[in-house]
């Protein structure tokens, strides 16, 4: 009855705003592209102006869409302008009730202004006060990363409120998330891991990219599944016109890319329709850069993408996309101790595979006036750890995923959807969680969503929304009220949001070891459903064409989120249990871009605490309840970013600052042996056992690094070639990656990483 109610309440706001689509108003909907290669434009204006100069307009989105609604009769003046494009205009003639259907190409403009050396587009590239922080390629260019381009995981980690363990293990939290509580999007495709083994790179080249949307918490009902945040990466298509191509080297990875038309002289009529797009990166950094280094970096990765983008007619999109990628790594060294002496022995390695393929349709009907954003996509992730030829722990989790969107234009604007899905996941934990079974599970999901946009008045747009998520596997329904104010005022903009979140399908790991980078995905194993509840409210003001500053603040309340069981064996078994847990925090930004220099500074302030309940800490502690910081726990984060051009070479400079993260400090260390028999204890070794104090109770050192690159482009006919130097860890911090309570040896993060590359692109 519960879901039957909910879901007649979301139809009925869904016929409420669509009922006003049908008013006697006009839509004028379109795509925007480059002329030159067929690439949507995103952020172009468009207008529709009447004779006394009155008018309505609407920005494209990722994919050069544009929608302008509730036109009344009349004759208005169509204008389209874009940084570095010629303007568009044309005249068109409405009739009420009716919808027109306009394309526009722009035509790259052939001034150049000479004397700016640093490039913008004159936006901000993080908007706090709208709750989402968008991500280009040329601000990802201006962190300095090993190799010759910057990537998406370094220009997350100068984000505030976003938070790594270090230079290994792929782990990123997000505002006190863990890393299975984010959803990573690729054209709309689930990826389960999204950061490769050594920190400095995600799985999706720079190069590759059109643009990323980070929905930190608050996020809109079209997004579900998880607790924390959304990452929405939108992969660009291939140029249409002519073929173009790269490839770089450098000690830590090589890579190459190639796109361009697809042809045929069988079949004229698709000519300049069909574009791919292909990119391969293989790490030889273990090999290369190690032995130049003198040191141990025992990382193994690399990606392979693909998409293939088709223009059947003026108001279709056809895409497919693919993705595989491969790591291994051994993350730290672990001492072992043997009779009369340490004896170092290395750590197991973690392994895993991530596969996605997916196929995307963007259909205009032309007598309706809605949007259709259809997606069939597949997505598996296989993991191991341990020995190569013995691993002593696995996980395997595949999802098979059919969604449709649909974004209906009128008086209101309403998004809604329909999604179904099936899951299938498989664990062997070879034990480390007495009460978790090794099992394979499948899981069914279904459900449907609405997100209305009310304008009220120039300075006020309200979005509800309400998302019914079905478990019908697991006879479970999750209904999910979300919420968005925003209000705009001259330069100024603020936000609330908030919204309730579920995730069934959940990552399971051992946080007792900083060093541990396994995770197992399966639906919960026992008791109530991980549940998270967000609020957020933020503010930015345009000081002025070249300053902006940003502050958003945030709270989230979590429920049965599951947590090992604190035990002074942290290397051996232990349950697994649910705790609930309380996370604030503040991020700050202040930007600056001038025609000869770009830069910023953040600030993120981040309190996240557990609570759990454990009788056996009652013979520790005299309770059996505790509250603690878990290990990812930053509390304060900077971040400062500049870059500028000085004689045709491109600088760039950015230094970070950590606080330090909470660690299980060891108070002393006695002997342990179990009486399971006749033992002789004067002869029986025994295991050794260490006397901690509170859970994580103690404070690592402060974290802090500076990073520096300079690049140069030289240009050659047809060709250009780029070379990059880069000093990571310039001053050579020997920054600590955890603490070895076991030995009390200290493992430190990567040194001083000096690194050379070339790139050579060819049109």
């Amino acid at each position: 009855m519960r879901y039957g109610r909910c879901m007649g309440l979301l139809l009925l706001v869904w016929g409420m705003a669509s009922s006003s689509v049908w008013a006697q108003t006009s839509v004028l909907r379109g795509f925007v592209t480059n002329a030159a290669s067929g690439e949507p434009l995103q952020g172009v204006n468009v207008l529709l102006l009447d004779a006394s100069g009155a008018g309505l307009g609407a920005a494209t989105d990722g994919d050069g869409f544009y929608a302008i609604s509730r036109i009344a009769a009349g004759t208005y003046t169509l204008t389209a302008t874009f940084v570095g494009y010629e303007p568009h205009v044309d005249t068109l003639q409405f009739v009420g009730g009716d919808g027109i259907f306009r394309n526009i190409a722009l035509q790259p403009t052939a001034t150049e202004l000479d004397g700016v050396l640093v490039e913008s587009d004159g936006g901000t590239a993080v908007s706090l006060g709208e709750g989402v922080q968008t991500i280009r390629p040329q601000d990802i260019a201006r962190i300095p990363t090993p190799g010759v381009a910057g990537d998406l995981a370094s220009y997350l980690t100068t984000l505030p409120g976003i938070v790594t363990t270090g230079d290994q293990g792929g782990q990123f939290f997000i505002r006190g998330g863990e890393p299975s509580q984010n959803l990573v999007l690729l054209d709309g495709m689930l990826v389960y891991q999204p950061f490769h083994v050594l920190g400095f790179y995600s799985v999706f080249p720079t190069e590759v990219l059109r643009q990323v949307d980070i929905y930190p918490g608050g996020f809109g009902a079209r997004y579900g599944g998880r607790l924390s945040s959304v990452i929405d990466v939108q992969m660009r298509n291939g140029n249409k016109q002519q073929y173009a191509g790269f490839a770089t080297v450098s000690p830590f990875i090589v890579s190459a890319q190639a796109e361009g038309p697809i042809r045929s002289r069988r079949f004229p009529v698709v000519n300049e329709r069909i574009s791919f797009l292909a990119s391969a990166r293989h790490a030889v950094v273990e090999d290369v850069a190690a032995p130049m280094l003198n040191e141990t970096i025992p990382y193994g990765f690399g990606d392979l993408l693909g998409k293939l983008h088709v223009v059947p007619s003026r108001n279709h999109r056809v895409s497919v996309t693919g993705l595989y990628t491969y790591d291994r790594g051994t993350v730290g060294q672990a001492e072992l101790e043997a009779p009369g002496e340490l004896m170092p022995v290395p750590r197991d390695e973690v392994r895993w595979q991530n596969t996605a393929l997916g196929g995307r349709y963007l259909f205009l009907p032309g007598s309706l006036p809605i949007l259709v954003d259809a997606t069939v996509s597949v997505s598996r992730l296989e993991s191991e750890f341990g020995a190569r030829d013995d691993p002593s722990q696995t996980s395997a989790v595949g999802r098979m995923n059919t969604e449709v969107n649909i974004t209906q234009f009128g008086w209101v604007d309403v998004d809604w959807g329909l999604f179904a899905r099936t899951v299938e996941t498989t664990s062997d934990l070879g034990g480390l969680f007495q009460n978790v079974e090794r099992r394979t599970e499948f899981v069914t999901e279904a459900g449907i969503y609405a997100v209305p946009t009310f304008p009220i008045g120039r300075r006020w747009r309200i979005v509800p929304g309400l998302r019914i998520h079905s478990f019908p596997s697991k006879d479970e329904v999750f209904i999910e009220p979300r919420l968005r104010v925003h209000w705009q005022r001259g330069r100024q903009q603020a936000s609330w949001a908030a919204g309730v979140y579920h995730q069934e399908i959940i990552g399971v790991n051992d946080r007792r070891d900083a060093a541990s980078v396994f995770t197992a995905w399966r639906a919960i194993p026992f008791g109530g459903v991980p549940r998270a509840v967000h609020t957020m409210l933020g503010y930015q003001l345009q000081v002025s064409d070249q300053i902006s500053v940003g502050v958003e603040g945030y709270y989230k309340d979590i429920e049965n989120h599951f947590v090992p069981e604190w035990t002074a064996f942290p290397r051996l078994t232990t349950r697994l249990q649910q705790a609930s847990g309380e996370v604030f925090g503040l991020d700050a930004r202040f930007e600056w871009t001038h025609p000869r220099f770009y830069g910023f500074v953040s600030y993120g302030l981040t309190s996240v605490e557990y609570t759990a309940k454990q009788e056996s800490l009652k013979l520790w502690f005299g309770s059996s309840t505790f509250d603690y910081r878990p290990p990812h726990d930053r509390r304060h984060q900077v971040n400062v970013v500049s870059t500028t051009t000085l004689r045709g070479i491109d600088l760039s400079l950015r230094w970070q600052f950590g606080s330090g993260f909470p660690y299980n400090r060891a108070l002393g260390f006695d002997g342990f042996i179990l009486m399971d028999g006749s033992v002789d204890v004067f002869e029986a070794r025994g295991d050794r056992r260490v006397i901690y104090d509170r859970p994580f109770a103690g404070i690592l050192p402060t974290y802090h690094r500076l990073d520096l690159s300079a690049s140069r482009t030289f240009e050659l006919p047809h060709a250009s070639v780029t070379t990059q130097a880069t000093l990571i860890n310039a001053y050579d911090r020997a920054n600590i990656f955890y603490l070895d309570v076991f030995t009390l040896r200290r493992v430190d993060q990567l040194p001083l990483l000096p690194s050379l590359g070339v790139k050579v692109a060819f049109e």
